[in-house]
């Protein structure tokens, strides 16, 4: 009997010592599994933290902003809104201690269109630019007041040799306002984009484009591929650019009316939009970069028009 009871004691005793050892492994395996959670979740949220921190792109973006209170901001966009603009100037302010030429001809037409100018600290300015560089100069202006893509037609009737700009998808306003500053250099009648999936025309356009967007029509359409149509049936040649051409588009006919069709960043055209075009045609480069940034893609396809025409 006792020899029985020493050893169910020895079986209880190894017993809770192997789960003790369990306990133990188990206890051990737990840590390990919290570590791993916990590294996960480390960089889970330094990959949130990454796409947070990045530069917004999206129309209903930040970038919108002083776009919708109708800010202006730096040097050559201000001085346009006073030399070019139709559209009323609610305010100006100018950092105290600016100066140079161009800052007192800005003040000078303020004065003359009766408008009080605001002389405030650089840091007051810092915060109504929104991290934009303001050259110590920002104004806040009324809505400009685009055409119709209908007067846009009537227009080019009357014009033969008329040059449009029509954007696919473009959504960096960087992007936006450089290529409105080079279709306004180049004669462009006007620049044509769908109204989804389009950069704003925002302070961030305005500023890129260097004051052009004053004096260059920016027209939104509900649908461009019919808008394409429309001016086909209008006798308005609509060339795509697509970088995997074999026409370049120094080999194209590109007398009479012509309407530049450029696609978005990374995406390019869309297929809708290559089958609406009449002809696609693409930019000859010779680096190992395979693609140009659709704003200077712009660029020069403008300059090649008119270079082809003797302009």
């Amino acid at each position: 009997m006792e020899k029985k009871l020493i050893k169910k004691s020895a079986r209880r005793a190894a017993s809770k010592k192997s789960g003790s050892r369990g306990k133990k492994s188990g206890s051990s395996q737990s840590e390990e599994g919290r570590k791993a959670t916990k590294d996960l979740n480390t960089k889970k949220r330094e990959t949130w933290k990454k796409e947070y921190e990045k530069k917004p792109s999206s129309p209903d973006s930040n970038q919108t902003t002083a776009a919708d209170s109708g800010m202006v901001i730096g040097v050559n966009p201000v001085q346009a809104l006073f030399t070019d603009a139709n559209r009323p100037v609610e305010y100006l302010a100018v950092a105290k201690g600016a100066g140079g030429k161009r800052i007192q001809e800005i003040v000078d037409k303020a004065r003359a269109q009766g408008l009080r100018t605001r002389f405030v600290d650089r840091q007051t300015l810092d915060g109504m630019s929104g991290g934009l560089a303001h050259q110590g100069v920002i104004a806040r202006a009324g809505i400009r007041k685009q055409p119709t893509f209908k007067q846009i037609i009537a227009k080019v009737i009357d014009n033969p040799n008329t040059l449009l700009v029509l954007l696919d998808g473009v959504e960096d306003p960087h992007n936006l306002g450089a290529i409105i500053r080079s279709a306004e250099s180049f004669g462009a009648l006007a620049v044509i984009l769908p109204k989804d999936r389009s950069a704003a025309l925002s302070a961030v356009a305005a500023k890129a484009s260097a004051g052009a967007v004053e004096r260059l029509d920016v027209v939104r359409v509900t649908n461009l591929t019919r808008s394409i149509d429309e001016l086909k049936e209008y006798g308005v040649q609509v060339i795509g650019l697509a970088g995997e051409e074999a026409q370049a588009i120094n080999q194209a006919n590109l007398k009479g009316a012509v309407a530049l069709v450029l696609g978005g960043e990374g995406k390019g055209l869309r297929r809708l939009t290559r089958d609406h075009c009449d002809s696609l045609v693409s930019i000859p480069i010779t680096g190992g970069v395979g693609s140009l940034n659709v704003s200077v893609a712009a660029g020069i396809a403008l300059y090649e028009v008119q270079r082809s025409r003797g302009e």
